[in-house]
């Protein structure tokens, strides 16, 4: 408790002084510990464990991005009534405390310095309170009546101020016992108005708050309720923030101690551009100073002095101090535990507050332009989308050497810094056979989508002029992530524009400058009949974390790069379904019957033509009656001229004196020149080996042996299966789809190479004349026929 006296009385540096000043209550500041606090005091940032980057930053303008936000040295949680406190406002929310306190410490542990303002005493007191009246009256009716039995009694309504000053001490013993858990120590202070307008105390008050911190202490402030006097409406002094609320005061700390941060955390989500729970309110991601006009603000918390209004006042009045503000929802149980790491981690949590406003439009609204435009899209005739498709192919080879020049630049920037391995430069690069291999691929796509959108699967009259059709319809917009593959952009854009989907593109840093030729050209195409607006490009700083918690705007996320990449999108995603494989683990069998002349050509395509690739065989089985015969001699012979490195699986090491390494796993996806040899039984063996050790993505047989093969083929869970045949032949563009948005190893919706028709749902289309159920009844008038009429033939080209 931070008293009149400590702040009207000279600073002293020395901590026993400190501690004579400020009431440090925490069990972690006993004796024993003060040794350790003086050895933290003086550590290096970039000794602390855990720790990137070392926290160095000149306080003056906040943050422009929340990426930024990781670089947050001093920081200052403000926990609202409604975070701290339980539902029935009497009593505090334990379990949400106690998450808040273990997320302070570790960030205070990383090398921060983390500040907390508190509400909460009002209610910690009501409930001690109301216990200690209950058990007043209880023994008082039972000496009057001189019985034990207790009857209904009323408890009188608290003052405000007196429950702060009984509650207080309780809440920050709470607080202490919790912060001792993690060896931090943490210090009360009270404070009021008149300690910032006074400027002896002001100056003793910053004077302590850098001290504690200097030490490692985490101050724990609020206001002093039980002498605080009501607020004064339209109080505020010129340039200075009153202390209203908790709000007001943890902006005015912010300001005074130059903190980069301020966590506001609530009961709500952030702020909305209409008060939360009405129809059409819509979080807001990024707020600008300016943009109050926009927003209608509701009533204020169940709890507390402040709302949503009081808030943003509070948060503007910091950002213009240069403190950034992020304000996020503290009670939510599933992200309530780690809001404030995310918060710091630049996630995409809250409102963030930015003075910087981008040039261009947020994800958001890209999403919801993309949605209209595929709407827009999918209403055109098949003529027209196919048209714009031919259009951006001719495109590609009319700018081959803006394209190409842009690509270049791509090139020298990845070899310059080298964070790409060489499987990944060969994808980022572009040439001019790619290009054309794209235009004629963009060209099959233009022909096959005349029939796509629209067409009538299935028609049954249900009863007399009543007739039923299911016809194929897109999805709705498409997120389709890719790393380092520039030439996916075209080819993507070319099947959501085939299938009358809105799409949205995030590609890898590594091909910017690639990724935005490509999209202006794309951009170009859509012209044409005026759907620009159905492609977007995210050039934001959005991370694919982000992205995928997008559930109101994105239907589908397809995945185009990695296996990292992909588990890590179907960990994020929220609610949202990812189409895609996270691993391809390809296999080829060698089977006893194998062609001499079949098998060395098609394990050298399989493995050497393009090793990076997911369809790129990563596992050989080969029968054990091959072992130490001239075949086998070959293979090895191809695979070392081709430089592969070998790992032996356990029963083909068992068969060798010196064999090759053992595998670690045989699970494993090279992505380069590398596989891995093991020794199967028979067909039987193999595919038992493959489903246990496969992604179901593409396996594929070497044999002559036709009855050996239909039972490979037919027995094998996987995507795709091949009898004499390259597993890299798994591809959409050679399957004669044009070109593919990824590889499906899923079993829902669509599986293989993903091309047009697993871009489109369906939906039922129902035409009658008047009709209703109760006609169909037990005594209604009308039966079901449920009679299946023909459906039109497809249109070929």
């Amino acid at each position: 408790m931070l008293c009149r006296a400590a702040l009207s009385a000279p600073r002293c540096t020395n901590a026993r002084c400190l501690l004579s000043r400020v009431q440090i209550t925490a069990a972690s500041c006993h004796p024993k510990f003060a040794p350790a606090v003086h050895r933290q005091s003086s550590r290096h940032w970039s000794n602390v464990p855990y720790l990137t980057m070392p926290l160095i930053r000149s306080h003056g303008k906040p943050f422009a991005h929340r990426s930024e936000l990781k670089h947050a040295k001093r920081i200052v949680v403000k926990l609202g009534s409604a975070v701290v406190t339980r539902g029935d406002e009497c009593g505090l929310a334990l379990g949400r405390l106690a998450s808040i306190v273990e997320q302070v410490s570790v960030l205070q542990n990383q090398g921060r310095e983390m500040m907390i303002v508190t509400s909460g005493a009002v209610a910690f007191g009501k409930q001690r309170l109301r216990h200690e009246i209950l058990l007043s009256q209880s023994v008082r009716q039972a000496l009057h009546s001189g019985q034990n039995q207790l009857k209904d009694m009323q408890v009188p309504v608290l003052e405000a101020r007196a429950c702060a000053a009984a509650g207080q001490s309780g809440l920050m013993a709470l607080y202490e016992a919790m912060f001792t858990q993690y060896s931090i120590c943490a210090a009360q202070i009270l404070v009021t108005n008149l300690d910032f307008h006074d400027e002896q105390k002001r100056r003793n008050l910053n004077g302590t708050l850098h001290e504690l911190l200097r030490m490692n202490i985490v101050p724990i402030i609020n206001t002093n309720d039980a002498v605080v006097p009501p607020p004064e409406p339209n109080s505020d002094l010129q340039g200075v923030i009153s202390i209203k609320d908790n709000d007001s005061l943890a902006a005015r700390l912010a300001v005074e101690m130059k903190a980069d941060l301020i966590i506001v955390l609530s009961d709500v989500e952030g702020l909305f551009d209409s008060p939360p729970g009405s129809d059409d309110a819509k979080l807001i991601d990024i707020f600008y100073p300016g943009d109050q006009q926009s927003v209608t603000f509701g009533t204020k918390s169940r709890v507390g002095m402040g709302g949503m209004e009081a808030k943003v006042k509070a948060a503007l009045w910091a950002l213009q101090g240069g403190t950034s503000v992020v304000i996020a929802n503290g009670t939510h149980p599933k992200i309530s535990g780690h809001v404030i790491a995310d918060i710091v981690e630049g996630k995409k949590v809250g409102t963030f507050f930015s003075e910087v406003k981008p040039a261009g439009p947020t994800v958001e609204q890209q999403a919801e332009m993309a949605r209209a435009g595929g709407r827009s899209l999918a209403t055109l005739q098949p003529e027209q989308r196919a048209e714009v498709i031919y259009r951006l192919a001719d495109l590609l080879t009319d700018h081959r050497d803006e394209i190409l020049a842009a690509n270049k630049k791509d090139m020298e920037e990845a070899e310059d810094k080298g964070r790409l391995a060489p499987p990944l430069l060969k994808r980022l690069s572009l040439s001019t056979a790619k290009l054309n291999s794209l235009a004629i691929g963009l060209r099959q796509i233009a022909a096959s989508s005349q029939d796509s959108v629209g067409h009538v699967i299935r028609r049954t009259r249900i009863a007399k002029d009543l007739e039923l059709e299911q016809v194929t319809v897109p999805i709705g917009v498409l997120l389709v992530i890719f790393e380092s593959r520039p030439d996916c952009l075209p080819q993507v854009s070319a099947l959501a524009i085939a299938s009358g989907n809105g799409l949205l593109l995030k590609g890898g840093k590594e091909a910017s400058n690639s990724n935005q030729t490509l999209y202006r050209l794309t951009q170009e195409a859509l012209s044409l009949h005026g759907v620009k607006d159905a492609v977007q490009l995210v050039n934001t700083r959005e991370e694919v974390e982000d992205l995928c918690r997008l559930n109101k705007l994105i239907d589908l996320i397809i995945p185009r790069g990695s296996s990292q990449l992909v588990r890590d999108i179907q960990k994020a995603a929220k609610g949202i379904p990812v189409m895609g494989h996270s691993e391809g683990i390809c296999h080829v069998y060698v089977d006893s019957e194998a062609s001499v002349e079949k098998v060395t050509r098609i394990l050298r395509d399989s493995k050497c033509e393009y090793p990076a690739a997911c369809n790129a065989m990563e596992t050989l089985l080969i029968h054990r009656d091959i072992l130490r015969t001239p075949l086998f001699d070959q293979i090895i012979d191809m695979l070392r001229v081709e430089q592969v490195k070998i790992h032996a699986g356990p029963k083909f090491a068992s068969y060798l004196t010196f064999s090759p390494s053992e595998v670690k796993s045989l699970r494993t996806e090279y992505g380069d020149l590398e596989c891995c040899i093991e020794v199967v039984d028979g067909v039987e063996d193999a595919i038992e080996h493959i489903h246990k050790y496969g992604s179901s993505h593409t396996d594929a047989i070497v044999t002559e042996n036709e009855s050996v093969a239909e039972y490979f083929l037919q027995h094998v869970d996987s995507a795709c299966v091949f009898w004499n045949a390259s597993t890299r032949f798994s591809d959409g563009y050679r399957f004669g789809l044009g070109a593919e948005v990824g590889i499906s190893t899923a079993r829902i919706h669509a599986r293989g190479p993903v091309g047009i028709e697993g871009l489109l749902t369906t939906k039922w289309l129902l035409r009658g004349e008047n009709h209703v159920v109760s006609d169909f009844s037990e005594h209604g008038s009308m039966k079901y026929l449920h009679e299946n009429i023909p459906v039109p033939q497809r249109t070929t080209s």
